[in-house]
């Protein structure tokens, strides 16, 4: 089972991006889901939207 948040790190490893541009998504995405009403934690996204967004598939178990 993979992790249900991702960090910067781990976003960094995913994306091949800098940090700074990793950050940037992160706040972006949490954004996206405080506009919706959902709770965030600062530096963290939830997983399964991270991919969702990204048109990335889902990680198998």
């Amino acid at each position: 089972m993979g992790k249900e948040f991702l960090n910067c790190q781990d976003l960094m490893a995913i994306l091949g991006f800098k940090e700074s541009k990793c950050r940037m998504i992160i706040r972006a995405l949490n954004e996206e889901l405080e506009k919706d009403g959902y709770f965030t934690a600062r530096g963290r996204v939830p997983a399964v939207y991270f991919r969702e967004r990204f048109g990335l598939p889902e990680e198998k178990e």
